[in-house]
């Protein structure tokens, strides 16, 4: 199953393994913790020690920076190190079975984990990225409002949020893929450069910053699009004044499992920099050598080394989206990882009437936790690339869409605690108490959220009614209170009417269509949708 899950088609061929495996060496201790725990600073933003101490979360060993001196041992062993996790206080190396029982033997190892899941060198179907091709032909222009992306952001119901003024603004998303091609030259990503919301850039295959290259896999930024992409009257993404950290961990090219410890270090770098919020495209099963592959068994949210950093994540306070992944019609017909971490919030994929899409992996994990979690619109659903807006498929595509309704909602709430915000995602989703495999607990509704948690939080509910709705002329409020402000908003958030201390407004000139009216008392302020016939 190609990473980049974006719906793809396979072929077969036959791999020769190496002689050498991948294995991760664990330290034995951080004999520098004490002087991390002194000075948080030395490793943490006071952003991110910002998001701990909002939501509660006490430093622990993991933040403390990795010993250098116990690099630079394997170095002195003779081994090549360039990848590393302070989260799981160890490095990764090619290793023979002799320099295994080497590495096995030296005090500052307290264990040695091969990343191989088997010996059989075997014969695999490897995936070819096709959606490129299917993309190339599919550059429409649109010129209203949300464009061909109103029919995703409608379904789980984010524009109630963008009305009430939460699109995003001061949360920070890392977006971890596979390369950002056009995302610095394209108009469709120039508002985010111009408000200053891209805020970091690293590629941790190469080492380097250039994620922008063209010779990348675009993927990454139709995924970025889909949240942060913006033209004017033409697309909107979920969550358009979110800031961005653009981290490539995916090398498009082949399937390794080096691949994992890439997204480790990005997601650990998110973590210091301070981020809310990471979304990934993601997903591993079977790799380039058959040894390294899982089995169904291992899709239970602590076998790959993915899943793992990635429920460490969750537990730093930060929101963790993973695609479940387009499995759905193959032989592997489920969820990849690390959406089979329980602590990871797993999506999957519908269409627009919101009947499962075919390609759309199979839950649960391998303990029985249901997965996906819930499911947004990843089929003929509408990002931007370059100048144009641009219809794909895929879980990959869905998860965005999700990721951005996240950072609408802590934009709102930033204080509630992320399980509670994974708990209430689930029970206000379209089939909530019940769940299907390939939904999960069915399609998301934010606007549902944010109104249980609006109520729950207050003291009182003023009570009101809005009426005719539908409307030709004048629209109504019955209100027991004072009516302080009325402002009419339209799809993209715009105030385009407003009257002071009246209970009626007229919208006889209105185009016909949806639109939002704000009710501002002295207490509170409340939105009602409203049609205009």
């Amino acid at each position: 199953m190609k990473k980049l899950l974006l719906f793809c088609f396979l072929t077969g061929y036959s791999y020769i393994p190496a002689q050498t495996k991948l294995v991760f060496v664990y330290f034995t201790d951080k004999p520098n913790k004490a002087a991390f725990y002194a000075n948080p600073l030395s490793e943490l933003t006071q952003k991110s020690l910002n998001r701990r101490t909002t939501l509660g979360i006490p430093l622990n060993d993991q933040d403390a920076p990795i010993e250098p001196s116990y690099l630079q041992n394997l170095q002195n062993l003779g081994f090549t190190v360039t990848d590393y996790s302070k989260w799981l206080n160890g490095a990764a190396v090619q290793a023979t079975p002799a320099q295994i029982a080497l590495l096995q033997a030296q005090p500052f190892v307290q264990s040695v984990e091969s990343f191989a899941r088997n010996a059989s060198p075997g014969t695999r179907i490897k995936p070819v990225d096709k959606w490129k091709d299917h993309a190339s032909t599919q550059k429409t222009l649109t010129t209203f409002d949300y464009g061909s992306g109103a029919a995703q952001i409608d379904q789980v119901n984010i524009r109630p949020l963008h009305v009430a003024g939460y699109t995003g603004t001061g949360i920070s998303i890392a977006v971890i893929d596979a390369g950002f091609p056009t995302v610095n030259t394209g108009s469709a990503f120039s508002r985010l450069w111009t408000n200053s919301q891209i805020k970091a850039n690293y590629d941790f295959v190469t080492k380097t910053s250039d994620i922008y290259n063209t010779s990348l896999s675009s993927h990454g930024t139709v995924v970025l699009g889909t949240i942060g992409g913006y033209l004017e009257n033409i697309f909107v993404g979920s969550a358009p004044d979110a800031d961005f950290y653009l981290y490539r961990s995916e090398n498009a090219a082949v399937e390794v499992p080096e691949e994992e410890l890439y997204w480790i270090e990005a997601a650990e770098e998110a973590d210091r920099k301070g981020v809310e919020i990471i979304t990934s495209s993601l997903g591993y099963n079977v790799f380039d050598d058959p040894q390294y592959n899982y089995t169904y068994s291992d899709m239970n949210g602590s076998t790959s080394f993915i899943a793992r950093a990635a429920g460490i994540a969750a537990e730093k306070g930060i929101f963790v989206l993973a695609a479940a992944g387009n499995s759905g019609e193959q032989t592997w017909h489920y969820l990849l990882t690390p959406s089979d971490n329980e602590k990871v919030f797993s999506i999957g994929s519908v269409d627009t009437a919101g009947a499962s899409s075919g390609f759309s992996s199979y839950g649960p994990n391998a303990l029985g936790v249901i997965k996906p979690d819930g499911s947004t619109q990843g089929t003929a659903t509408t990002t931007v690339y370059d100048g144009s807006t641009l219809t794909v498929n895929g879980t990959s595509i869905a998860t965005p869409i999700a990721a951005g309704g996240v950072a609408c909602f802590i934009q709102a709430f930033p204080t509630m605690n992320r399980e509670q915000i994974r708990l209430k995602l689930r029970q206000t989703a379209s089939l909530y108490p019940n769940h299907t495999d390939q939904m999960g607990y069915g399609i998301l509704n934010f606007g549902s959220l944010y109104n249980n948690v609006l109520s729950i939080s207050e003291v009182k509910k003023e009570k009101f009614t809005v009426f005719p709705n539908p409307v030709s002329h004048m629209l109504n409020v019955s209100s027991e209170h004072e009516i302080i402000l009325l402002e009419v908003y339209d799809h993209l958030g715009r105030l385009i009417r407003k009257n002071n201390h009246q209970k009626s407004i007229n919208v006889e000139d209105f185009a016909k269509g949806v639109y939002y009216l704000k009710i501002q008392t002295k207490e509170k302020i409340y939105y009602e949708k409203f049609i205009k016939e």
